[in-house]
């Protein structure tokens, strides 16, 4: 999502340079952003201070830019910008860290309520309102690693493809079983599609069990993030989780079909126009849990194979 904010950034200022500290599970996707220059490793552990480290990353900057934005709203976030001395660090008020960011930025969740819409706002001068539309995200696709891939993998395209992405991390309250997700590969390998089912090595189990039931072909802990980027683009549709997965389809220009659990697509939607949104109206959701509260999961469960395949049917044809 904060590729929106790097179109907008470019668009009011071409000549600008964009680079962008990341850890290093999100470089691939970084990378294959246009409007990025390069990308910096943060090498920093996930959820430490890791002051010392933080130091190196600084020192390596100090004098290179002119502006900082921090995104993360944490005390953590905010530390390398200061340490390397940027003039103006830009980010939402939160965590204490008043000496860290010099030009602050209220968050009102009223009129920031998705996602993509806080990013964006750090991006424009305080007190500006958001444009009417922001921009999607897009990728580039690397047509000889896609080929390449694919012959890797032993792959082919003589039908339609579509990728069923069942992972999230965030927890099980934001991830469609896996018996359903069988099924739907099942019924759709019947209607005459192929299906991949991608995601990492956390997923392998989950993707192991689907293909099992029909003729899908698990690549979960096969491919690179960079591999999936290219493999997305070739196939027709995706039926994904509400995920980082989710958004990179949308990027890659496929029609996603989005499932929701206890999250909600009100604040974090596909980023395309070319989206279905799936998602039961329940008085407990969104409750933004990482597992159902009340041990239900009705958000999920309610959610039918038919109704999951009727809409792709619908947009294939």
């Amino acid at each position: 999502m904060a590729q929106s904010l790097f179109k907008v950034l470019k668009a009011r200022q071409p000549e600008r340079a964009i680079d962008v500290l990341a850890p290093e599970w999100s470089l691939p996707v970084v990378t294959r952003m246009p409007e990025v220059r390069s990308a910096v490793l943060s090498r920093t552990g996930h959820g430490r201070i890791d002051l010392a480290t933080r130091r190196q990353i600084a020192a390596s900057l100090r004098g290179c830019y002119d502006r900082a934005i921090v995104i993360p709203r944490s005390f953590k976030a905010a530390l390398v910008p200061w340490l390397a001395r940027v003039p103006v660090r830009t980010g939402f008020r939160g965590e204490s860290r008043f000496l860290l960011i010099n030009d602050v930025r209220p968050f009102d969740r009223q009129i920031l309520d998705q996602t993509v819409k806080r990013i964006v706002a750090l991006g424009l001068d305080a007190g500006e309102s958001l444009p009417g539309e922001l921009p999607s995200p897009s990728l580039r696709i690397s047509v000889d690693n896609q080929a390449r891939v694919i012959d890797a993998l032993g792959l082919h395209l003589e039908r339609p493809v579509i990728a069923l992405m069942p992972g999230a991390e965030y927890g099980p309250a934001k991830r469609w079983s896996v018996e359903k997700f069988a099924e739907l590969a099942a019924r759709l390998n019947a209607a005459g599609y192929a299906i991949w089912v991608l995601g990492s090595q956390k997923d392998a189990v989950a993707g192991g069990r689907i293909a099992d039931g029909s003729e899908a072909v698990n690549l979960c802990g096969r491919t690179s993030l960079e591999d999936v980027i290219d493999l997305l683009a070739v196939c027709e549709q995706a039926v994904t989780n509400d995920s980082g997965l989710m958004h990179i389809a949308s990027a890659v220009g496929i029609r996603v079909n989005v499932i929701y659990g206890s999250s909600s697509s009100k604040v974090t939607p596909p980023l395309t126009k070319k989206s279905e949104i799936h998602e039961i109206d329940l008085d407990c959701k969104p409750c933004f849990a990482r597992e159902c509260p009340l041990g239900h999961s009705r958000c999920l469960a309610d959610i039918s194979v038919e109704s999951v395949f009727a809409k792709i049917v619908e947009k294939v044809c």
